[in-house]
């Protein structure tokens, strides 16, 4: 099962948008490719983050989310 979006970026279902914005912009900085040339697993982290990030920031994904679950915003479902 995927990891949460929320644990993933560290904050709780209840972090506001700037919360998560500061969040991502923290882990986005650590775990960027261009930081971490050749490191497959910083690579992947950045990936995790990244989707993370474009599920909680969009109000109406984010809400699915906390609704459904990655069920509520996975595109194959």
């Amino acid at each position: 099962m995927p990891r949460d979006f929320y644990e993933i970026l560290g904050v709780s279902k209840s972090a506001s948008a700037d919360e998560i914005n500061k969040a991502y912009r923290k882990l986005a900085r650590k775990y960027h490719p261009d930081r971490n040339p050749g490191d497959k697993q910083a690579e992947q982290t950045f990936k995790e983050i990244q989707n993370a990030y474009d599920i909680l920031s969009d109000a109406d994904k984010r809400s699915k989310y906390d609704r459904f679950g990655h069920a509520g915003v996975d595109p194959n479902a």
